[in-house]
C-alpha cells in the first residue's frame, strides 16, 4: 500500500482528497492529544446511539451485540493503558471508531450512521462537564462544611472587622467564617443551574440539520440521564444552536471563575493573616513552604497560589468568550480551542478545592478519628488587634443616638471623642466618665458596656448580625442546609 493510499483510508473523508494531509497541519488540526479524556463520554454517547438505532430497526441486533461488545473491548484497553492513541485519526472519536471496525468489522462502521462528529463533541463534552460539575458540586459541599467546623470553634473569638483594610467594627470570627460558606454555597448553586442548561443532548442534530432517519433522540437522553428533575428527557431544540454554541461551557467558566475569586479573597486574607504583622492565625506546615536564604521563614505558597491561579482561570473565560463571538452558524473549527481552556479550568477549580478543604478543615487521623491540622486561631492577637482600632466607636454614636441626639450630631461627637483618645493614646473605653462626658453630658457610666468589644458583639442581635447566638443560629441553619 503506498504511503498516499494508507493516508486516505486513515481520513474519515479521504475520498474527496487527492493528496494526504502534510505532518504539519496534522499536528497543528489534531485534538487527540487533549481530547482523549472525553473518551467515556464518548462510548457512553455511542452505546446510546447504538441502542436507539437498533430499536428504531436501523441497526441489525447483530451490530447492535458487536458494538456494544467491541465498545467493551475498547473500554478495558483505555483503562488498562492499552488502547494506542494515534495522531493519524485526529481526535477522541475517530479514534475510538477506527479501533471499534478494526474489532468488529462493518459493525463499528454503521455506528455513525445518523450523526455527526459535530453533534458527537457536542454530546461528549456535555457529558463529561456534566459529571465534572457533579464533583466539584461536592467539594465545595466539603469545603463549606470544613468553614463552618471553623466557625463553630471560634465563635466567641473576636476579630477586627475592616473596612478599606482599616479596623473598623468589633465582629465574631466565626461570623467571618460565615461569610465565605455564604459565597461559596452560591457558588455552589450556579453550578448546579450550570449543570441543568448543560445536561442537554445535542445527539441527532448531525452536522448542523438533523437527519432523514428516524432517531428517537428522547431515548438517547433518558440513557445518558440528560433528563430534568421530573425525568422528562432534555433535547436541543434546535440543531444548528445543538452543534454550533458553547455557551454551557462559557456559563460553567464564569461560575469557575466567581469561585476562584471568592478563593483568592480567602486566600488574600490568610495571607496577611498569617504575616507577623497580623499574625492571626496560622495552617499547618505542609501547606507552607521555606526560603532557599531566609531560614526563619514559613511561606503561605497555597493561598498565594490559589491567588495566581485565578488569573488563570479568569483567562479562559476571557478566551472562550472570545472565541465565540465572532462565529457564524453553525460548527466551525474554531471550536476544537474550546477543550484545553475548559479542560484546565476544571482541573484547577477540582484541584484548589482539594487542597483548601484539606488546609481549611485538616486532615482525617485514621487512629483517632479526628481532624488534625487545619486553622488555628490566635485569639489573643486578634482581640488585641480590634482594641488598638476604635472599633467601637460605632458603638458610641449608638449610644448617643438612643440618648435622644441625631446620629450626624452623635457622629460628630465620637469623633471629637475618638481624637481625644488617640492624643492620649488610650482606647475609647480606657478614657475616664468624666473627659467622655465633656464631649456629652448625657454619656453615663454604663457607657463602659457599650465601648467593650465583647459587648459591641453582643449587642449585634439582629438576624445575619455578628452577635454569638446569631452566629450560632447561623451555623445551625447551614448544617442544616447541607445535610
Amino acid at each position: 500500500m503506498s504511503h498516499n493510499q494508507f493516508d486516505k483510508k486513515s481520513q474519515a473523508w479521504s475520498a474527496l482528497f487527492s493528496e494526504p494531509m502534510s505532518d504539519l497541519v496534522k499536528r497543528y488540526t489534531a485534538s487527540v492529544d487533549f481530547d482523549k479524556r472525553l473518551w467515556q463520554a464518548d462510548i457512553a454517547g455511542s452505546l446510546a446511539h447504538a441502542g436507539m438505532l437498533a430499536a428504531q430497526g436501523i441497526l441489525a441486533p447483530s451490530d447492535l451485540a458487536a458494538i456494544e461488545t467491541g465498545l467493551r473491548t475498547i473500554r478495558s484497553e483505555i483503562e488498562a493503558g492499552a488502547f494506542e492513541w494515534k495522531l493519524d485519526l485526529e481526535d477522541v472519536h475517530l479514534n475510538i471508531e477506527a479501533r471499534l471496525t478494526q474489532l468488529v468489522g462493518d459493525a463499528g462502521k454503521r455506528l455513525h450512521t445518523g450523526r455527526s462528529r459535530n453533534d458527537q463533541v457536542a454530546t461528549d463534552v456535555r457529558l463529561w462537564l456534566r459529571d465534572e460539575i457533579d464533583l466539584i458540586i461536592a467539594l465545595l459541599r466539603e469545603l463549606q462544611l470544613a468553614l463552618i467546623d471553623v466557625a463553630e470553634k471560634n465563635v466567641e473569638v473576636i476579630l477586627p472587622g475592616f473596612t478599606h483594610l482599616q479596623v473598623a467594627q468589633p465582629i465574631s470570627f466565626g461570623h467571618h467564617m460565615l461569610a465565605y460558606v455564604e459565597m461559596f454555597s452560591r457558588d455552589a448553586e450556579r453550578m448546579s443551574e450550570v449543570r441543568r442548561r448543560t445536561n442537554r443532548l445535542p445527539l441527532g442534530a448531525a452536522a448542523l440539520a438533523g437527519t432523514s432517519y428516524a432517531l428517537d433522540r428522547e431515548r438517547v437522553a433518558a440513557t445518558l440521564g440528560m433528563v430534568d428533575e421530573k425525568g422528562q428527557p432534555q433535547v436541543c431544540q434546535n440543531s444548528v444552536d445543538a452543534v454550533s454554541d458553547r455557551d454551557f461551557a462559557i456559563e460553567f467558566s464564569a461560575a469557575a471563575a466567581l469561585c476562584m475569586v471568592h478563593v483568592s479573597r480567602l486566600s488574600e486574607e490568610l495571607v496577611l493573616w498569617m504575616s507577623q504583622n497580623f499574625g492571626f492565625v496560622k495552617i499547618s506546615d505542609r501547606f507552607t513552604t521555606g526560603s532557599s536564604i531566609m531560614p526563619q521563614k514559613k511561606n503561605p505558597d497555597v493561598p498565594e497560589l490559589a491567588r495566581g491561579k485565578t488569573g488563570r482561570v479568569v483567562g479562559h473565560l476571557m478566551g472562550l468568550l472570545t472565541l465565540m463571538k465572532g462565529q457564524p452558524l453553525a460548527y466551525n473549527k474554531d471550536n476544537q480551542e474550546d477543550k484545553e481552556p475548559l479542560f484546565d479550568t476544571v482541573d484547577t477549580l477540582k484541584d484548589t478545592l482539594r487542597i483548601f478543604c484539606e488546609m481549611v478543615g485538616g486532615q482525617l487521623n485514621a487512629a483517632t478519628g479526628q481532624k488534625e491540622g487545619g486553622i488555628s486561631v490566635n485569639a489573643q492577637a486578634m482581640e488585641q488587634a480590634a482594641a488598638r482600632g476604635y472599633a467601637t466607636a460605632t458603638d458610641l454614636a449608638d449610644y448617643l443616638v438612643k440618648k435622644g441626639l441625631p446620629f450626624r450630631d452623635a457622629h460628630e461627637t465620637v469623633a471629637h471623642a475618638v481624637k481625644a483618645a488617640i492624643s492620649h493614646q488610650v482606647d475609647l473605653s480606657e478614657l475616664p466618665l468624666a473627659v467622655l462626658q465633656q464631649f456629652n453630658p448625657k454619656i453615663e457610666k454604663d457607657v463602659y458596656e457599650v465601648l467593650s468589644l465583647r459587648g459591641s458583639l453582643n449587642a449585634r442581635d439582629i438576624l445575619g448580625g455578628t452577635a454569638p447566638n446569631q452566629v450560632r443560629a447561623q451555623i445551625a441553619r447551614q448544617r442544616a442546609r447541607l445535610g
